[in-house]
């Protein structure tokens, strides 16, 4: 286990039945860090969310959060936690600040430091609506009070399951920003969702799960470098057609200006994408001789 990290996962299980979902599962994300979890419907990213938030009881391994076995979080634990899960059955007859409120004040007889409701409120792109009855809310509205439900107690820590389901451009845009402030006071995010661009503008490191198995963990460049492969440039040099592949693209593409300034025609760059990588990583997993078991 790894004593400096937010979260250490070592050889984690999780078996229903005959069927198991984990097959020994690694995972470390270091302090202020942000790090979202791609996969698959099936790959067993919501049970190994929940297992370490300290809502599920694994079957086999070693996990650290915060410090603590999240299996045996008390209250103080938890407190340090934040939570937003894909749906939560909320309170409709309250009203957004006083719901806000009534959380915060959980957070301050536990000594911690929380959110004022009306700011709050206004972060979350609520502050008109602070004093509106939550059942009155349209969907993406209710997934705003969700995010701000999960960090009203400024969490040292932060999972995130699906957080911008339902929300339109502006409000995923603003969504990603505060997640950009918290991470910049320190706060260490562990997101989970499907939208590979979200990954890549969020996430410090991304890890790939496929049939509860860990595909890949690195930065998305990373990662494109070593599954999807290098940047490919195409250019024309006095009329004939010339392909070059590179692991940095910008510093190739500046050394050919320098060299051949304006004989340089048709410059194009393709570079390694996270989709390509995500994409060639699960074909590969679905067709190797555990994939082809499930």
């Amino acid at each position: 286990m790894s004593p400096g990290a937010a979260v250490t996962v070592a050889g984690l299980r999780m078996r229903y039945g005959a069927t198991d979902v984990l097959h020994g599962v690694d995972l470390r994300v270091g302090h202020g860090e942000t790090v979202a979890l791609l996969g698959p419907n099936g790959a067993g990213k919501t049970t190994a969310i929940e297992i370490l938030e300290g809502f599920r009881a694994r079957s086999a391994g070693e996990v650290a959060v915060l410090g603590a076995d999240p299996a045996h979080g008390d209250e103080h634990w938890r407190a340090r936690v934040g939570v937003v899960l894909q749906s939560w059955r909320d309170h409709g007859r309250w009203r957004v600040r006083e719901l806000l409120a009534h959380l915060a004040s959980y957070y301050t007889g536990l000594g911690r430091r929380p959110w004022d409701a009306g700011e709050l409120a206004d972060a979350v792109g609520l502050g008109g609506r602070a004093e509106q009855r939550i059942r009155t809310l349209s969907g993406g509205q209710r997934r705003r009070l969700d995010l701000a439900a999960g960090i009203v107690g400024r969490p040292d820590l932060l999972f995130l399951d699906e957080p911008t389901t339902g929300f339109d451009p502006q409000a995923r845009r603003a969504c990603h920003g505060l997640l950009r402030d918290l991470r910049a006071a320190g706060t260490t995010v562990l997101v989970t969702t499907h939208d590979l661009h979200e990954a890549e503008r969020l996430a410090d490191r991304i890890v790939i799960l496929d049939a509860g198995r860990v595909l890949a963990d690195g930065t998305p460049a990373e990662l494109a470098r070593r599954i999807a492969g290098a940047d490919r440039v195409r250019w024309r040099h006095r009329g004939r057609p010339r392909v070059h592949a590179t692991d940095d693209a910008t510093a190739f593409v500046r050394g050919l200006f320098a060299a051949h300034g304006a004989e340089i025609a048709d410059l194009e760059v393709r570079r390694a994408s996270l989709e390509q990588t995500y994409l060639a990583l699960v074909r590969a997993a679905e067709t190797s001789p555990e994939g082809a078991g499930r």
